[in-house]
């Protein structure tokens, strides 16, 4: 086991289950991702000391803050945890400066003070020291509360949810403020968000939680493009889920699919078996009704466009392939559907990048998924 960072084993039957595995090196931002009562916070308030699991470790470089076979439990205190909760959790009665200074020990008044102050001009909120909470925009607590977090010069920092309670606007601004402030923090750094955009923006590793379990842990890229499994492709939600069939055509496995003969550069499996697959949003190219080109000969895909979505410059296609009920989502330019005169019902061609086209496993959806 690796002495720096933080490696944490989780598990429990209740209140919520936990079969948690993960680890988060120094200076990483690690995303928990999963739905609601998953146990992305369960896991946070056991790395913080505030729930004790029934079974498991938790040791942040070399030192055992948890375990449970050895009776190890170090209280909150002893931990060394910069936590920022969803609702900023600041004390209404004491201004910005105050808030801080007071996660601030072993000081005199003056040297909580100055450094109270360094923190808060660190999350840009120089002038705004004596404003007490309710003088504050949500994003302006926000910032206190990461600044009082940095306070405790944290061998962790924790982030639950903390941009969900403000704007968009504001989230896109404080998401920033902690990309840039998160390259002076050479500490583990563990964020809980629901917005898997936010994951992909932020995190150099996430993790995927359902029902208090690990299923994945990888770079948002891997996990977003070669999910291990069906289940995990649905909760991360890719919308370009099929099933096919693996069949030997060439002396080559090919995917079979639609009656289309799919080729896929990277397969592991057996002629006859049944395979899910999935390709994302990007590996799906639209052809030029005006004139054809070599990439066109790559698997290439038929159908009726089922509606267009305009989002701006990008625009949000639908077109279901002949034979198939489900769709296949992808965005093209705007200017590229006007030119090509696509619309809800034209008849259009695509391709299927066989280097974007990843196999899992075949599983039936269960009831839950």
């Amino acid at each position: 086991m690796s002495t720096s960072g933080l490696q944490v084993s989780l598990r429990q039957r209740a209140p919520i289950p936990l079969a948690a595995e993960l680890d988060c090196a120094p200076g990483e931002l690690l995303a928990l991702v999963g739905p609601s009562g998953s146990g992305k916070s369960t896991i946070l308030r056991c790395i913080a000391g505030l729930h004790a699991a029934a079974e498991g470790a938790i040791h942040c470089n070399g030192e055992a803050w948890f375990d449970a076979a050895g009776r190890i439990d170090r209280p909150v205190q002893a931990r060394r945890i910069g936590f920022v909760f969803q609702n900023y959790g600041l004390f209404p009665h004491l201004s910005a400066l105050e808030n801080v200074a007071a996660a601030l020990g072993g000081l005199t008044f003056a040297e909580r003070t100055a450094r109270a102050r360094e923190l808060l001009a660190r999350v840009h909120l120089d002038g705004l020291e004596q404003r007490k909470p309710a003088a504050l925009s949500g994003g302006q607590q926000q910032r206190v509360a990461v600044a009082r977090a940095l306070a405790r010069d944290p061998a962790v920092l924790l982030l639950d949810e903390p941009f969900s309670a403000v704007d968009q606007v504001t989230r896109r601004k404080l998401q920033q403020e902690l990309a840039r402030l998160r390259a002076d923090l050479a500490i583990p750094m563990l964020l809980v968000t629901h917005d898997l955009d936010e994951a992909r923006m932020l995190a150099d590793r996430m993790v995927i939680l359902h029902r208090g379990k690990t299923l994945q842990a990888g770079t948002p890229d891997e996990v977003m493009t070669r999910p291990a499994s069906a289940a995990i492709a649905r909760l991360v939600g890719l919308h370009n889920l099929f099933e096919g069939t693996l069949v030997e055509d060439g002396g080559a496995l090919r995917l079979a699919w639609l009656g289309h003969r799919i080729e896929v550069a990277r397969v592991d499996g057996r002629a006859g078996e049944r395979m899910n697959w999935v390709i994302p949003s990007e590996g799906v190219l639209l052809h030029r009704q005006d004139r054809p080109s070599r990439g066109e000969a790559e698997n290439p895909v038929s159908g009726f466009v089922q509606d267009c979505l305009r989002l701006g410059p990008f625009t949000q296609l639908r077109l279901v392939p002949e034979g198939c009920a489900e769709p296949i989502a992808f965005s093209v330019p705007t200017h590229v559907v006007a030119r090509n005169g696509i619309a809800p019902g034209v008849r259009a061609r695509v391709t299927l990048r066989a280097e974007s086209i990843h196999l899992m496993p075949w599983e039936a959806p269960s009831c839950g998924d």
